[in-house]
């Protein structure tokens, strides 16, 4: 298997006592992912995502809060 790097880009909180991780991951490989892990109390999700998934969720969340923020 191979080595995985991983380089922290962004930790915060969210609603409801949760946080959000954001990491860069690539590989010995050469493949990039961004890794996103949500911490709910004891439990964890965590999600690699590559450029084109990345690039549609932030388009979907900016609209979504351009929405929510009347603009």
């Amino acid at each position: 298997m191979s080595e995985e790097f991983v380089a922290p880009l962004d930790e915060f909180d969210a609603p409801y006592g949760r946080k959000i991780r954001i990491e860069a991951v690539t590989y010995e490989s050469g493949l990039r992912l961004l890794r996103m892990r949500i911490r709910e109390g004891s439990r964890f999700t965590v999600m690699d995502l590559d450029e084109t998934t990345t690039r549609r969720l932030l388009a979907t969340l900016t609209t979504w809060a351009d929405q929510a923020q009347g603009t």
